[in-house]
């Protein structure tokens, strides 16, 4: 059987700031977006915007620590989603549930940056309010 591999890799800016919630059974879940640039061959630079989701301690450090506007990389995997949408139609989305998280900047500026990292929960996936 082929190994696979399921990874992300991303350093970007947060697009605003992170929002926590609680599972049903009181698991902490911080979900924020960030922005990454990829270059245009015209030279200009075009934006893609990743959800990104964090379980646990790791959400509660990314809630606490991470504010909009700041460099972060975050490393993690991706996960595929199916709904339906308010007027019936089936919706996809696409998350990176993160495993770690680098602080790039800090609030008070002196460019010491935190590092978290978080195992998500077995089954937390099916729980998540998002």
């Amino acid at each position: 059987m082929a190994k696979t591999i399921n990874k992300v890799e991303l350093l970007g800016r947060v697009g605003g700031d992170p929002e926590m919630r609680y599972t049903p059974n009181g698991t902490a879940v911080t979900q924020l977006r960030l922005a990454t640039d990829r270059p245009r061959q015209n030279g200009e630079t075009e934006t893609d915007w990743h959800t990104v989701t964090c379980w646990a301690k790791l959400a509660e450090a990314v809630n606490q620590y991470v504010a909009k506007g700041e460099r972060i990389y975050v490393a993690g995997r991706l996960v595929q989603k199916t709904y339906e949408g308010n007027d019936g139609q089936r919706r996809y989305s696409t998350e990176v549930h993160a495993a770690e998280v680098v602080f790039l900047d800090n609030r008070n500026g002196n460019g010491n940056g935190a590092h978290g990292e978080a195992e998500v929960p077995a089954g937390a996936e099916e729980r998540s309010p998002f």
